[in-house]
């Protein structure tokens, strides 16, 4: 189920890989309003995507009865984006360096650096679930 009004898109998805397809829609029609460049559409494309299956595997654990809520917001040059779970959380801190030798080969623990690396700015909140706001600048 997905929503528009001027400044704003929001969206709620069940915990199903299923539904990235709609969240890349959505991810696309942000960029278009947002006259992003290629690169930055690219960026905004996989972090939004990386969170997603993120809230959806890890925070959810594809619980189809939980949902995960996206709401791309609009100001200037920035665009927000809050992607919100209903998981337990989880300690950002505790995070192992992906770039440490002994990480290098594991198949996770990426998806934080992803994020950080291509986005402006990624904060997270555990009120009721893992809400990740990623920011995203027009250069």
């Amino acid at each position: 189920m997905a929503s528009a009004k001027d400044n704003k898109f929001e969206m709620t998805i069940r915990s199903s890989l299923e539904e990235i397809e709609a969240v890349e829609k959505m991810a696309e029609r942000a960029a278009d309003k947002m006259k992003f460049s290629e690169e930055e559409r690219d960026s905004l494309a996989i972090a939004v995507t990386e969170a997603v299956n993120n809230a959806i595997i890890h925070g959810n654990k594809q619980d189809r009865r939980k949902r995960v809520n996206l709401r791309f917001e609009f100001e200037d040059e920035k665009l927000i984006v809050k992607i919100k779970d209903q998981g337990t959380g989880f300690n950002p801190d505790l995070i192992s360096d992906p770039l440490a030798p002994e990480n290098l080969l594991k198949e996770s623990g990426r998806g934080v650096f992803i994020l950080s690396t291509l986005m402006d700015e990624v904060k997270f909140n555990f009120d009721k679930g893992t809400e990740i706001t990623l920011v995203k600048i027009r250069k």
